[in-house]
């Protein structure tokens, strides 16, 4: 069995002048959860559109379970879940007619799933879904995804609306029900702390580049940002360097590894070495989004309206 849920070979997906993604390669290992992060428009959700045929890849290739996109998509649709960022389904349906009308789909489906997750996330079953807050949405698309029993589950903003304890829930819910099944999940979100509790891997992108991909662990156990202060300081990024930003006499410097290294050198050629700080997942994501967004022009991207809680169309 292959190792990796997902994995992109220079994914491309261009909308006219617009390169959406561009040459994106990532590799998500199965069985666990997987942090894909991005501002606004870096291309997210292009991506897992591709995945799951609702888009088709200008360039490059993927494979979602083993079987590549485009070719075997109904063997990805059979095993996969789907929560989309706009929270849309039919909305004169409830909750309970919504699991009704979408269990039919799914071989795998679960009744004692949609009981108990109705249970734990506090569920108003028979009010019309138009009718209901943002929050409870979310809950009735988590609700609609978690009840496939699907092997790989792709959430996109999947705690917009939901209040804090709803958010505890579902950091459980992903940790223990699924990751600790075996599954593995995909999440897109701008909540990075949220992201920082769950994932064991993380992806980020920007303007449709890869910009980072590690091990959680490995990138907060080595990522270091350290402030120096001299003349002549080095200003070129490059190797463990990420990122560099200088102001007069002083710069900071974002490197990936081997931090007490580079803070000896610069001290050997007469700087003074201020501050060496871990950082956390957010310190890290702004400071390479940052840097990205210095040197590359924001792309904008016209929005879409996006299907909910099956990796089927439901509207």
């Amino acid at each position: 069995m292959n190792e990796l849920a997902i994995q992109t070979d220079r994914l491309v997906k261009t909308y006219r002048e617009l390169r959406a993604v561009d040459e994106l390669s990532i590799n998500v290992p199965r069985g666990g959860v997987y942090g894909f992060l991005g501002r606004n428009g870096a291309g997210k959700t292009s991506t897992m559109r591709m995945l799951l045929g609702l888009a088709r890849p200008t360039a490059g290739t993927a494979t979602v379970l083993g079987f590549p996109i485009g070719r075997d998509q109904l063997a990805i649709l059979e095993r996969t879940a789907y929560v989309t960022e706009g929270k849309v389904l039919y909305g004169r349906l409830t909750a309970r007619e919504l699991v009704r009308f979408t269990r039919g789909f799914y071989p795998n489906w679960s009744d004692e799933a949609v009981a108990r997750y109705a249970r734990r996330f506090d569920i108003p079953m028979d009010r019309p879904f138009a009718k209901l807050s943002l929050g409870n949405r979310t809950k009735v698309c988590l609700l609609l995804a978690l009840a496939q029993q699907a092997e790989l589950l792709i959430l996109d903003e999947p705690t917009s609306g939901l209040d804090p304890v709803a958010v505890d829930e579902f950091q459980r819910v992903v940790v223990e029900d699924l990751a600790g099944d075996g599954r593995t999940v995909l999440v897109s979100s701008h909540q990075l702390a949220d992201v920082e509790r769950i994932a064991e891997w993380v992806g980020m992108i920007d303007n449709g580049r890869l910009l980072l991909e590690a091990r959680l662990d490995d990138i907060k156990s080595k990522f270091r940002l350290i402030t120096a202060a001299g003349t002549g300081l080095p200003q070129n990024k490059g190797g463990d360097i990420v990122s560099v930003s200088c102001d007069g006499n002083f710069c900071k410097y974002l490197v990936r590894a081997n931090a007490e290294a580079f803070a000896a050198e610069l001290g050997s050629q007469g700087a003074t070495i201020t501050e060496v700080s871990p950082l956390g997942l957010r310190e890290i994501f702004l400071e390479l989004v940052r840097k990205e967004g210095n040197d590359i022009p924001r792309q904008r991207r016209a929005t879409r309206p996006l299907e909910c809680g099956s990796s089927l169309p439901l509207s």
